[in-house]
């Protein structure tokens, strides 16, 4: 799987033109899914799904904050309920999301996205996709990493802890000084977490995306970021 993992999504062009890249194709000639799973565990969830899927939010080409992944232009998007998927026969779902270019995959809670994934099947399929793109926004973003630190933690799952999915060698603190989001997520408070997280990490603001492909991590970036090693 190519991942395009941002921290506020599609929000500028160069984050823009890496998504065109990574499909290989123009976004009107490409399909999506949309995952809005992470969003039900944080106040207003789904009614802030709602106006994300039907693009109500912040509708400029590239707006400062909440660009909706929906509003791109695909040539046919669906929505794939995680919380779903595991009450349902396989063969409902399963062949969708083996089918389409591209996972879009919200912000909101991290460790609650990150239990959906793996009870619904999700998350054991994704390396089995090695030519779709997934593209994160936020926690949609920071699932990927082997854990997110204490400073994250929010909904917590059975099993306790902050581990989650490990598809990615490295952490990522995002909405980096993005004080009418996140007042906290300075960059004092970024490099206080960066240093007791086990795995390199990335500090990044809401014009910066990482790009990784086999392996290979490339930053894209209109704005700022910080890399901290451990």
């Amino acid at each position: 799987m190519k991942f395009l993992l941002t921290s506020g999504g599609i929000t500028n062009t160069s984050i823009h033109d890496a998504l065109v890249d990574l499909l290989g194709k123009p976004i009107a000639e490409s399909s999506a899914l949309y995952i809005p799973t992470a969003l039900y565990a944080n106040p207003n969830g789904p009614s802030m799904a709602a106006r994300l899927i039907r693009g109500e939010t912040n509708t400029a080409p590239f707006p400062d904050e909440f660009t909706s992944l929906c509003e791109l232009g695909w040539k046919s998007l669906g929505v794939l309920e995680l919380t779903a998927l595991s009450s349902i026969d396989e063969e409902r779902w399963l062949p969708l999301v083996q089918e389409t270019d591209t996972l879009l995959v919200e912000g909101g809670d991290p460790l609650y996205l990150c239990y959906w994934m793996r009870q619904s099947g999700l998350a054991n399929l994704l390396p089995k996709l090695p030519e779709a793109v997934y593209v994160g926004v936020s926690a949609g973003s920071m699932v990927m990493a082997p854990s997110i630190g204490e400073y994250f933690v929010g909904w917590k799952p059975p099993t306790d802890g902050d581990r989650t999915l490990g598809l990615v060698d490295f952490a990522m603190f995002p909405h980096l000084d993005n004080p009418s989001l996140l007042p906290g997520n300075s960059l004092a408070n970024a490099e206080k977490w960066a240093a007791g997280m086990p795995v390199p990490s990335y500090l990044m603001d809401d014009q910066t995306a990482i790009q990784v492909v086999d392996g290979v991590v490339n930053v894209i970036s209109e704005g700022h970021w910080k890399q901290s090693t451990p």
